[in-house]
């Protein structure tokens, strides 16, 4: 029984070493690619390649990378990717496209903790020009990492990549919820996470009484927008207090609902003698003739 566990130790620890993924670019300050550059930790800081003295930039093969890690005795790296780019730092500032970005991200998050941001030109460039727009992809903010580009007088675009590290809170499912059920701080919890990927925008504040789940939600699942929709106040077959003002007179009585009814949905309603009305629903379970 103790082999079995220790077989399964260095399963799951090949594993783990076996996931370490080269990057698809790597920037460097020098012509020199050495391999702190890929293994910042490493104490064994040898030069790999050389970037060529009348360019900026060196591309080699994933193959012969691992190759050359494997000859030193780093075994633990493998690349999904085919070739692997060396890129030269440019020496510019980005200071006014990291503002931009920051920004951004701020205006799509109401809570969002930036620890880090970083900016760099996809190929080498010796200046920027003195006045150009920033052009960032809608959505970019679902993501740690990606492509923006500045756009010139003359209507030349720059691209750069960026990445950026950052928490933020976010609502998370207790337990399984089922479609059309009201969100609340009984099914739902906050946490903070690191920014990663998000398939749609997650949400951040929930107010009682507002929301309901859109679809079954499965536990612990992060909330977004394709998860979540305006809480019915008004649910088919309910009985539904009904207003109405005739020659300053106000009229109440009660109706059976017809259909689900959101806050200022028209829906139909059935009065107890089989009359059918179309009112607009004002609140929970309360609605008005206008």
């Amino acid at each position: 029984m103790l082999l079995k566990y220790i077989l399964l130790y260095l399963l799951m620890s090949m594993a783990l070493f076996s996931s370490t993924l080269l990057n698809n670019v790597y920037y460097v300050d020098t012509k020199e690619i050495y391999l702190k550059t890929i293994l910042p930790t490493t104490k064994n800081n040898i030069e790999l390649f050389k970037i060529n003295s009348t360019k900026h930039s060196k591309k080699v093969r994933a193959k012969d990378l691992l190759a050359l890690l494997k000859y030193h005795g780093y075994n633990e790296f493998s690349s999904k990717h085919s070739y692997i780019k060396f890129i030269q730092k440019s020496p510019v500032n980005t200071t006014k496209i990291e503002d931009r970005l920051r920004q951004y991200y701020e205006e799509n998050y109401l809570d969002i903790n930036i620890i880090s941001l970083h900016v760099e030109p996809r190929s080498y460039i010796d200046f920027l020009p003195k006045s150009y727009s920033i052009k960032i992809k809608k959505n970019s903010f679902l993501k740690k990492d990606g492509v923006l580009s500045i756009k010139t007088q003359n209507n030349k675009k720059i691209f750069f990549n960026y990445t950026i590290k950052a928490t933020l809170k976010v609502f998370i499912s207790r337990m399984k919820i089922r479609k059309d059920t009201e969100l609340s701080v009984v099914n739902l919890k906050q946490k903070v996470i690191l920014l990663d990927k998000f398939r749609a925008k997650p949400y951040q504040s929930i107010d009682a009484g507002t929301y309901q789940a859109k679809h079954h939600i499965s536990e612990n699942k992060i909330l977004t927008s394709r998860d979540v929709s305006s809480l019915s106040l008004v649910k088919r077959k309910s009985s539904v207090s009904i207003t109405m003002n005739r020659d300053n007179i106000d009229i109440s009585f009660s109706a059976k609902a017809l259909q689900n009814g959101k806050l200022n949905d028209i829906i139909k309603v059935q009065k107890s003698n089989g009359k059918v009305l179309q009112v607009i629903v004002t609140g929970r379970n309360t609605a008005e003739i206008r």
